[in-house]
């Protein structure tokens, strides 16, 4: 039986240890845990028997880099945030001529992966971006939506995080980063900036995530998926922070000019942290340790308009964690074979990476 090596970037972090796991269980692969913590990876290598092993890492050196991606077939980059970690990384596996798979849920970051098309095709690279919860699963989410219609108009994506389901400091950073500048949506056919925490609309969530009034927030899927579905007019993310009270702590930390800089954002996220537990008690009752997806897609076949709606709620680091172990799966097996860089929508079939996510029971229901 063939095997194949696959290093997971960050694999001791609360997304890339989850990934880690899932890629533990297969008998043909053997995994590096490649991470500047390595006596978290050893401690993690150590539980997970033989085919895993654990490696440092620093993210910023290339030379570093470059070790741990000797022979490898498939590099799962969890390092964030990836405003700051993506391209590099990204710059630097495709050099080295590896597949690769990320969990990247910045915009900015995302316009500047998608750059890399031309030299990962010369390269021979089959690049997968995006490949987590938001975007991940929710661009297979409107790829089913849209499977439904012979012409997709409106795609809006709806996202809710709780501070009670990660303690990663690189998450708190994007939600940080997401919600302090003006954020790409899709309008009436044109790419535009609008706001930050604006365009609020209220939105039903599968229990126990209940009604919400999402706004918003810096996120890939407008920046992608357009470019799939050229008829479609308008594609918008938001999303929202449990619990309900987080929405004016947010805004609060934003107007006293806190995050108005990288340096302070990371200093804020840096402070955060160790709170979390204290936020998550915000409101009347505890929160819940779970985040959520929904996918609401309008169109329509033989001149009938309707709309599809589905859903996901399950803890963030299943939902983002088992996605690319998937994805980078299928890469090394040789499923997916197109060189270039893509979001989800550019190279997947969706149906397949939905079964396999529903044989890992990540269950995805159909709301209308």
């Amino acid at each position: 039986m063939e095997r194949h090596r696959i290093v997971v970037l960050g694999g001791a972090g609360d997304m890339g240890s989850r990934v880690v796991r899932e890629l533990s269980v297969e008998s043909d692969v053997d995994i590096t845990i490649a991470d500047f913590r390595l006596d978290r990876a050893l401690a993690l290598a150590s539980k997970l028997g033989s085919s895993t092993n654990a490696q440092f890492v620093d993210a910023t050196s290339r030379e570093s880099l470059r070790a741990v991606l000797m022979d490898a077939d498939v590099v799962v980059n969890c390092i964030g945030p990836f405003y700051k970690f993506a391209f590099p990384i990204a710059s630097a596996v495709i050099a080295e001529g590896v597949n690769y798979v990320d969990i990247c849920d910045d915009d900015d970051a995302t316009m500047e992966l998608l750059t890399l098309d031309r030299t990962a095709m010369r390269a021979g690279v089959t690049a997968v971006i995006g490949m987590g919860w938001t975007p991940g699963i929710s661009n297979l989410l409107a790829m089913r939506g849209a499977a439904q219609f012979d012409r997709v108009t409106d795609i809006d994506l709806t996202w809710v995080g709780s501070t009670a389901d990660s303690e990663g400091i690189a998450v708190i950073a994007h939600v940080i980063h997401a919600v302090n500048r003006p954020c790409p949506v899709y309008l009436q056919g044109e790419w535009k900036k609008v706001p930050a925490l604006s365009h609020a609309k209220r939105i039903e969530f599968p229990a126990p995530i209940g009604s919400v009034s999402a706004y918003v927030a810096g996120h890939p899927e407008a920046v992608t998926l357009p470019r799939f579905f050229p008829d479609v007019q308008n594609v918008v993310s938001r999303g929202y922070l449990l619990p309900h009270d987080m929405q004016n702590v947010t805004s609060g930390l934003l107007d006293l000019g806190l995050a108005d800089e990288e340096r302070k954002v990371a200093a804020l996220a840096k402070l955060i942290q160790p709170l979390l537990p204290l936020l998550a008690s915000l409101g009347d009752e505890p929160t819940l340790p779970l985040s959520a997806i929904r996918v609401d897609v309008t169109g329509s076949r033989d001149g009938v308009s309707r709309t599809v709606s589905y859903g996901a709620v399950d803890s963030m680091e299943r939902l983002t964690g088992i996605p690319p172990a998937i994805v980078a799966l299928m890469l090394a097996r040789g499923q997916i074979r197109e060189p270039g860089v893509f979001p989800p929508e550019g190279c997947l079939d969706q149906e397949a990476v939905l079964a396999e996510l529903a044989r890992r029971e990540v269950e995805i229901e159909q709301l209308a």
